[in-house]
């Protein structure tokens, strides 16, 4: 099943550079704090934020960012419609030079402060792609149609690619950048998930998951995805497995 020819060889990454792909759609009251908790973590790194067609005032949030004189974050596309979060990441991927990549959401549902642990078995050489596992404990407030869905997709995603994958719809996803970089993504909106998954699974890349910790928000706090983003992702699964 596993395609290994063009896995990179195992090695140490001491001191990488990360960089940290942010899609942000209308999301004007979470990407400051979202921007300070990245920047606050004492890691060199690139800041790539994509504004993928804000009809907020998240654009005017950004565009201060402009005038900052720290100057590590890179404004690099901002869309005059709405492209998709699949898109976004894709448009911030080519302008990512670090050795390590990782996607960030801007909806504060995920914690900067766990980068140490999402970047370690990589730095030691021992994963070359790594999920923030988010089902290693209760997660309160997160409805049970959501919880149940997020178990769809890890099981079928298992069964399919014979990987046992804990949290495929994780936002958390890293990468060596040759990884990323070689897949030859296509997605538009949320199945750039299980297009990644099914991706470094037949490429029988290296895979290390982790514990992280997360904070669901409700659709009346900003939620965006939705259940035909679900049997988008379920398609995306076995499209790649069987047909492409």
């Amino acid at each position: 099943m596993a395609e290994r020819s063009d896995r990179p060889e195992g090695r140490a990454v001491a001191a990488p550079l990360l960089s940290v792909v942010i899609p942000v759609y209308n999301e004007e009251n979470l990407i400051s704090e979202v921007l300070r908790r990245v920047r606050a973590v004492p890691i060199h790194k690139q800041i790539i934020v994509v504004d993928d067609g804000s009809t907020d005032g998240t654009v005017g949030v950004i565009e201060r960012l402009r005038d900052d004189p720290s100057g590590d974050v890179l404004i690099v596309h901002q869309a005059m419609i709405n492209m998709g979060k699949g898109t976004a990441i894709r448009i911030g991927l080519r302008y990512a030079v670090g050795d390590i990549v990782l996607i960030q959401d801007a909806d504060m549902e995920y914690d900067p402060e766990d980068y140490p642990a999402l970047l370690a078995p990589i730095q030691r050489g021992e994963a070359d792609v790594v999920y923030g596992v988010r089902f290693h404990r209760p997660i309160k407030g997160m409805l049970r149609r959501h919880r149940i869905a997020n178990w769809v997709f890890a099981t079928v995603a298992s069964v399919l690619y014979g990987r046992l994958i804990r949290d495929e719809a994780t936002a958390y996803k890293v990468f060596r950048r040759e990884v990323i970089m070689s897949l030859d993504l296509h997605a538009s909106r949320f199945e750039f998930c299980p297009e990644v998954t099914a991706k470094i699974c037949k490429r029988g890349y290296r895979l290390a998951q982790v514990p992280i910790s997360y904070t669901p928000r409700t659709f009346a706090e900003g939620k965006k995805i939705g259940w035909r983003d679900g049997v988008h992702t379920l398609w995306t699964l076995v499209r790649y497995r069987f047909f492409d």
